[in-house]
């Protein structure tokens, strides 16, 4: 006689699976995709793929040569140039002037006061001035931040004053009424500054943009402007250094100053060429190395895809959904395993990527920035979060197609055709596109504000998050009314 197992001792092992928290579920994911070496495999060559496309861009670049004074940060691009005729005072004090007249240059052309630490190139300045076509603009640091003061042209008189760290900017139209622009604080303004006038003009450039590529070429815009009632003054009744000068700094292609200065009875007369504010044009050099994950991430959208779509291929996804029959808790766990194990190949892949490329830039004669800069940690662990999640984007669409070319060309065409196409549109079309695409998110890469600049890092990658969140929730709704 066979014996037979008691009911009271019956134990079904589904229905205990299904009790398992989410934990459980979790590991059961993570074991399915360690258990196949070639996805392993897969996600290593993301990180692969990612550092030796940035040794191979590294190995190519060269220094342009030329130029001399100070090299310029590759962290923050900048123009410092124009022409800057100036004193030396100590402690507070200012300068009042007429800008009797301007000519030449753009809308932009600048011609007034500045307060500088030194004639070095990048130094913390604060500049009024009066442009022909934005009125009276106070303008500090090299992102171009400042205060604007009405629709006035030359000739205006413009006051500026320091009191400690604090400069503030006023403007009138005859010397006696005087309208504050605005104020701002230098925080590495040393008790020693420099005072005095300042004529810029940024240079007309021409883009052409093409599929593939761009090119910007320009030419340098002359502006010349003449001051009289100039009178530099000393809160400490110190007289300021009676002797003026002459900046010179960087300006030419080879290095030599541009534009000069001529003292007549009457007052100054300034030209120049070259402006002083954010290098729109700039090179990113850490976003340019990190590029190498357009194709370290064809990796991980393909493990992705086939971490879903071989269940269903071979059968086993109606073995998972019996053991967690809430299928929702069962998307959430591949979608959370593809996310973490993409998380740390992207961790690999974006700082392997600048630890092995910085060095041999700079055998090549040039400044990457420090690894330690924020905006340069950022982009390499925005680089782990941004395969993240196009790990769980892939997971998603892999569920609403539940096949495996379909999905892994879906979601690649979704990244990167809007890059190519955007090169080929003009720049207002091209920042749309940018920033209401999927390809929004690898905008979390930037680490400099250019001309072509479509969104914040932070913000690009919220855009790649909705696109994600709106195909799980499809997916999720799917899932619960379809068959396995």
């Amino acid at each position: 006689m066979t014996a037979t197992t008691p009911a009271s001792g019956y134990r079904s092992t589904v229905a205990e699976t299904a009790k398992d928290g989410f934990g459980r579920l979790l590991l059961a994911e993570w074991t399915k995709l360690r258990s196949v070496p070639r996805w392993m495999l897969t996600l290593a060559a993301a990180a692969v793929l990612t550092i030796l496309v940035a040794l191979l861009t590294a190995s190519g670049s060269r220094t342009s040569g030329g130029g001399g004074g100070e090299p310029p940060s590759r962290l923050l691009p900048l123009t410092d140039q124009g022409h800057y005729t100036y004193r030396t005072l100590a402690g507070d004090g200012g300068i009042v002037a007429r800008v009797a007249s301007q000519s030449g240059g753009s809308a932009w052309a600048k011609a007034g006061l500045m307060i500088r630490g030194s004639a070095g190139r990048g130094t913390p300045y604060a500049a009024l001035m009066v442009t022909p076509g934005h009125g009276v603009r106070l303008q500090t640091g090299y992102h171009g931040t400042g205060a604007g003061g009405g629709t006035a042209t030359a000739p205006r008189w413009l006051r500026l004053t320091r009191a400690g760290a604090t400069v503030t900017g006023y403007e009138s139209a005859d010397g006696r009424s005087w309208n504050r622009v605005g104020a701002v604080t230098l925080k590495d303004l040393g008790r020693t500054a420099l005072v005095g006038l300042f004529v810029a003009s940024p240079d007309d450039i021409k883009v052409e943009r093409r599929f593939g590529g761009e090119s910007a070429a320009g030419h340098p815009e002359q502006t010349t402007a003449s001051f009289d009632h100039v009178a530099v003054t000393a809160a400490s009744g110190t007289q300021p250094d009676a002797a003026w000068r002459d900046r010179a700094g960087p300006g030419g292609p080879n290095g030599e100053p541009t534009g000069g200065s001529t003292r007549t009875a009457a007052g100054f007369t300034l030209e120049g060429t070259g402006d002083i504010g954010p290098d729109e044009f700039g090179f990113d050099t850490t976003r340019t190395t990190l590029t190498g994950v357009l194709i370290g991430q064809a990796a991980i959208v393909a493990l992705a895809v086939l971490f879903v779509t071989a269940e269903y291929r071979r059968g086993m996804i109606r073995t998972t959904f019996l053991a967690s029959p809430r299928r929702g808790r069962v998307l959430a766990a591949k979608a959370a395993v593809a996310g973490l194990a993409s998380f740390a190949a992207g961790l690999a892949a974006g700082f392997g990527a600048l630890l092995t490329a910085f060095p041999v830039l700079r055998s090549h004669g040039l400044a990457p920035p420090p690894l330690t800069a924020w905006p340069v940690l950022r982009a390499a662990l925005g680089t782990a979060l941004l395969l993240a999640v196009i790990a769980v984007f892939a997971t998603a669409v892999a569920v609403l197609l539940r096949r495996s070319a379909p999905a892994i060309a879906l979601v690649l065409l979704l990244l990167l055709v809007p890059q190519i196409v955007s090169t080929g549109l003009p720049v207002s079309a091209a920042r749309w596109l940018d920033r209401c695409t999927p390809a929004a998110g690898f905008a979390v890469q930037q680490t400099i504000h250019r001309y072509d600049t479509a969104i914040g890092p932070w913000a690009g990658l919220g855009v790649l998050c909705a696109y994600t969140a709106a195909a799980l929730a499809a997916a999720a709704w799917l899932l619960r009314r379809r068959d396995a």
